[in-house]
C-alpha cells in the first residue's frame, strides 16, 4: 500500500482513547497489514490519560522529571511544590519569587531552575498558551508555542499531547523506543531514521498516537525480549536519553507509561 493511503478520518473534537472505536481500528489495520498484526498480538488499545489542568504546571513537571528516575523525579518535584505552592498556588508569579536558592535547595540543577524561570516568564508574558488556549490551538501550533521555552522540545511537547490531552495523531519519531518498535515491526537490520518513520507512519493518519502506543508495547513481547539490541526501551524514550546512561525517566510526565 503506498505511504500517501490513509486510515479512517476521526472528528477533530474527539480525543483518544475514547475516540478510537473497533471500525477505526480496523481501518488502521487496513492501511498498514503488519502493524495491525503488531495490535493483534499487544491486544487492546489502553491509553492512559493524565489530565491538564495547567499548562504551566505540566511543563515544569516536565522539565523537573527530564533525565530522572520517575521516583527521584517526583521528590524533587515535590520539594518545589513546597517551595513555590502547592496546588492553584503553583504560578507563574510564585515560581518567578522564589529565589534560586531555594530552587536549588529542592534539588533542581542550575540550567533546569534557569528553565524554570524561562517558562514562568513566558507563561506570564503570554508566550505559553493558557488551558483554553491548548483545548483550541492544533498540536503543530503548541509545538511551536512552547517549545519557545527554554528546556522544552519537541518530544516534550508530543508526550504532553499524547498522555495529557490525547491528541489522536501524534508520531514522535525521535523518541528511541518508536524506532526500535518500527525496525522489529518492518525486520529492519538497523535503527531507521526518523523522516522514514515519518514517511511511513503517513499512512496512519489521522491515528498516528495509536500507531505510537502500539509501537511502544511491541517491544513487551516474547520476540522482541529475545532480539539483540531491542528489549531495553520499552517506554517512551526521549532523543537526549540516548546520550546517557539509563536512569533517565521515559515519559513527558515522569509519572506513567503508554
Amino acid at each position: 500500500m503506498p505511504a500517501t493511503s490513509r486510515a479512517a478520518s476521526v472528528p477533530a473534537a474527539l480525543l483518544l482513547p475514547e475516540a478510537f472505536t473497533v471500525s477505526a481500528r480496523r481501518a488502521l489495520a487496513r492501511a498498514d497489514p503488519r502493524l495491525g498484526e503488531v495490535m493483534r498480538q499487544v491486544g487492546p488499545f489502553r491509553l492512559s490519560l493524565k489530565p491538564l489542568h495547567s499548562p504551566f504546571e505540566a511543563l515544569a513537571e516536565s522539565i523537573v522529571y527530564q533525565q530522572l528516575h520517575g521516583r527521584a523525579a517526583a521528590t524533587i518535584f515535590g520539594r518545589l511544590c513546597d517551595r513555590v505552592g502547592q496546588g492553584a498556588g503553583f504560578t507563574p508569579e510564585a515560581l518567578l519569587a522564589t529565589p534560586d536558592t531555594a530552587l536549588r535547595e529542592a534539588g533542581l540543577s542550575a540550567n533546569k531552575a534557569a528553565a524554570l524561570k524561562d517558562l514562568a516568564l513566558k507563561t506570564r508574558e503570554g508566550a505559553v498558551p493558557t488551558l483554553a488556549e491548548v483545548h483550541r490551538l492544533g498540536d503543530a501550533e503548541l509545538i511551536e508555542r512552547f517549545t519557545q521555552v527554554r528546556g522544552i522540545g519537541q518530544w516534550t511537547v508530543e508526550m504532553l499531547l499524547i498522555f495529557r490531552l490525547g491528541r489522536p495523531d501524534v508520531l514522535p519519531v525521535d523518541d528511541f523506543a518508536i524506532r526500535k518498535g518500527f525496525m522489529l515491526m518492518q525486520g529492519l537490520k538497523e535503527s531507521p531514521r526518523p523522516r522514514d518513520v515519518l514517511a511511513h507512519g503517513e499512512r496512519w493518519r489521522p491515528w498516528r498516537t495509536v500507531a505510537s502506543w502500539y509501537l511502544w508495547r511491541s517491544l513487551e513481547l516474547p520476540q522482541a525480549q529475545g532480539t539483540s539490541g531491542i528489549s531495553e526501551p520499552k517506554r517512551p524514550q526521549s532523543p537526549q536519553a540516548r546520550k546517557r546512561k539509563p536512569r533517565t525517566s521515559s515519559s513527558a510526565t515522569g509519572r506513567k507509561s503508554p
